[in-house]
């Protein structure tokens, strides 16, 4: 069997290497309060927008649709958030994280910001911010064509 000579190395893989590396610290934490990875990231979203349409939800939590309703029906049942109909639109659900969310969201916002800290001091800012903004281009490069 032969093997095929790649020039480049795999980025779809060190990506997902570089996510599992930062939340090997964060996750601890998530499961102390008994989250999932997909949780907190819904709660961070509501804790960083407020009460948040689903659609918005999904997209900013990169959780599909059929994912999310069944997840949100469960952190509902836990008491984490609530849903509404979005008064300007029936048809739309609006979610928002209930005061028991928001005091988790503030809780773990404290160690996660610690992590960045860090990992602030150990990079540098200016690499740091590097990382961010070359994140940032590659998202840019490759979203498709509307």
């Amino acid at each position: 069997m032969s093997s095929t000579a790649f020039t480049h190395r795999n980025l779809p893989r060190l990506l997902l290497q570089a996510r599992e590396a930062v939340m090997g610290h964060t996750r601890p934490s998530l499961r102390e309060h008994a989250l999932s990875d997909q949780q907190w990231r819904v709660l961070r979203v509501l804790g960083e927008h407020g009460a948040v349409e689903t659609g918005r939800v999904a997209r900013e939590a990169f959780i599909l649709g059929p994912s999310l309703t069944g997840m949100l029906a469960r952190m509902e049942r836990d008491g984490l958030v609530t849903r509404s109909r979005d008064p300007e639109d029936q048809r739309s659900t609006v979610v928002e994280a209930t005061a028991r969310g928001r005091k988790l969201v503030t809780k773990l916002s404290t160690s996660i910001e610690a992590h960045y800290t860090w990992m602030e001091e150990a990079l540098g800012k200016d690499k740091l911010a590097q990382m961010y903004a070359l994140l940032d281009e590659l998202i840019a490069l490759e979203k498709p064509e509307p």
